[in-house]
């Protein structure tokens, strides 16, 4: 089937108000910060923005306010190739507004407020069937109301659409939505806070990915480790049984500065990469690169790198892949 894009994501405009500080204040506490910035951020404009970067035709469903915020962020997309043409703009609710905090080490905590992306409804979604259904892959966070990320899972699945889901912020979350989810794609904490097994015991990360596939019932899942890399279980080509792939691949080894909008960096990449035709691993591999060399530049967007300096990293620093083995689910 002809494709009109590569990748379609439905998700948040955030404006990233960003303060760094030596440390997080204790409660009732003003500390001196030692930096500001703001950036265009949100995980879907993050997503859109690193998936064009990658060279993926790519479009972008959501909200945004009728104000200098929204604009702004309709002339980076517009700079970096993302079709707009499905954002809506809200008359009384303004773009949204994340707040992060960033530590010397990189690491940063962040508020978020919906503002505009609360505002978007199955109806909506529905309405950007066109989009939707005609992309290769969708790629969907949870800064959205479930709803409207439920509709658009369901319709691009029902296409034929491969569906990637991060989710992001992590909540309770439906496993009822893995019916229209191909790979899902949770960070370490969610990974965590969805199992309730520790990711930071690298034995557990086959128990845990594979539990998630079970009760998604999903093609992939995918959980990013931070600076540790990333583990992958691919069931592609299997029935859902205990069978598949399992691959752990380390972090590379990058000089970083910031970290926010790394993991979206590296799902831009990743839907690029799929809908490109490469395998779920070697895609993983190079979104393992990109989201790597996102922490090395400030900022989330901005920070997305190119398909070019995504492959020389990969190609420059080869990471030693252990394979986990093959067989029964771990008991």
């Amino acid at each position: 089937m002809n494709r009109r894009y590569d990748v379609c994501v439905l998700g948040s405009f955030m404006k990233d108000l960003v303060a760094s500080a030596e440390r997080r204040p204790l409660p009732g506490e003003t500390l001196h910060g030692t930096g500001f910035a703001e950036f265009l951020g949100g995980k879907g404009v993050n997503q859109a923005i690193a998936a064009a970067r990658m060279g993926a035709r790519t479009a972008i469903v959501g909200t945004i306010g009728e104000d200098r915020y929204g604009e702004e962020f309709l002339e980076l997309l517009k700079t970096d190739g993302v079709d707009t043409d499905w954002v809506v703009r809200h008359p009384e609710l303004g773009t949204g507004v994340g707040l992060p905090l960033v530590l010397p080490d990189g690491s940063n905590s962040i508020i978020i407020v919906s503002r505009a992306n609360s505002a978007i409804t199955a109806t909506d979604v529905e309405d950007a069937a066109e989009v939707l259904t005609s992309s290769a892959v969708l790629s969907v966070q949870l800064e959205l109301p479930v709803e409207a990320s439920r509709a658009a899972l369901r319709l691009a699945s029902a296409a034929g659409v491969t569906t990637i889901l991060t989710p992001a912020p992590v909540g309770p979350v439906d496993p009822s939505l893995g019916a229209y989810v191909d790979i899902l794609v949770p960070n370490e904490v969610e990974a965590a806070a969805l199992t309730g097994l520790d990711c930071d015991d690298e034995s557990q990360l086959p128990k845990i990915a594979r539990k998630l596939a079970d009760e998604w019932d999903l093609r992939g899942c995918v959980i990013t480790l931070g600076g540790r890399g990333v583990f992958v279980l691919d069931r592609s080509g299997t029935s859902n049984s205990n069978g598949g792939e399992e691959i752990r691949i380390p972090g590379h080894t990058v000089a970083t500065v910031d970290t926010v909008g790394a993991g979206d960096a590296f799902c831009g990449s990743l839907a690029a990469s799929l809908a490109s035709g490469a395998a779920l691993a070697d895609a993983v591999r190079l979104a393992n690169a990109a989201g790597a060399l996102s922490t090395t530049v400030n900022g989330a967007a901005a920070s997305a790198p190119d398909r070019a300096a995504a492959q020389a990293l990969l190609d420059a620093d080869p990471v030693d892949e252990s394979p986990f083995p093959v067989g029964p689910a771990p008991a």
